[in-house]
């Protein structure tokens, strides 16, 4: 069992169902979506560039995934979580748009976000002692000789590369493509989520996800709503 910690919109909200549409998952029911129709783009076509990032679905990660170390539990998890939502406000993000990072797309903020990587930060720092040390195969499989020097400190002092000043926020939708794709895709892309994309995203709880086995999807476990409750926007 593994959990991590991250942003995804309410079930209901209509960023969750264009994302589970185009994934072809639904990341709190772990059940199959119809890939949308779009012009210029084939369903088969979508669900390949979109088998990477289906399995751990819609999110943006803060505390990418962990075991739990020695002494600690889910139920300790839970209650840590619940109380630390309740101590950070909402964050608004304007300017969440359909992005490349990479070869690979998803939905990035054209501007920098003060408050979200403060945010993130804080997620990182505040439940690093419930995640067990990586083994040495999981550090492999990360491939440290890629990473830059503060990338390779952060993998070891924090398990994951992209944290803290390495942080962007993004919310993966594709796999890696090749760049003769991209104008296309791209193109697909904004017309699928531009619509759900109208208003801006607000991130106002803080979702659990588990990996019940290793290798399996990723599903919500629950939300926890950030902030006063009047500021609280909730499934």
């Amino acid at each position: 069992m593994r959990y991590a910690i991250c942003f995804t919109p309410p079930s209901g909200d209509p960023l969750t169902l264009a994302a589970a549409s185009w994934l072809g998952r639904n990341v709190y029911s772990g059940y199959p979506v119809d890939h949308p129709g779009l012009k210029g783009l084939g369903i088969h076509e979508i669900a390949f560039h979109t088998a990477m990032p289906r399995r751990v679905g819609f999110h943006a990660t803060f505390k990418a995934p962990f075991r739990l170390s020695e002494g600690s539990s889910e139920t300790a998890l839970l209650r840590e979580l619940m109380h630390f939502a309740g101590t950070m406000e909402p964050v608004v993000l304007d300017g969440l748009n359909v992005g490349r990072i990479g070869d690979v797309y998803g939905l990035v903020l054209d501007r920098p976000c003060a408050e979200i990587d403060y945010l993130a930060a804080s997620v990182v720092q505040a439940f690093d002692g419930f995640r067990a040390p990586l083994t040495e195969m999981e550090i492999e499989r990360r491939n440290p000789e890629r990473l830059s020097a503060p990338q390779f400190s952060n993998l070891h002092r924090w398990g994951h590369a992209y944290v803290m000043d390495e942080f962007r926020f993004h919310m993966t939708l594709t796999g890696p493509l090749l760049a003769r794709d991209f104008s296309r895709i791209e193109q697909a892309m904004r017309a699928h989520f531009d619509q759900s994309l109208s208003e801006p995203v607000v991130v106002s709880n803080l979702a659990l996800f588990i990996e019940p086995e290793q290798g399996a999807p990723f599903v919500v476990h629950s939300l926890h709503p950030m902030g006063r409750v009047s500021n609280r926007k909730t499934a």
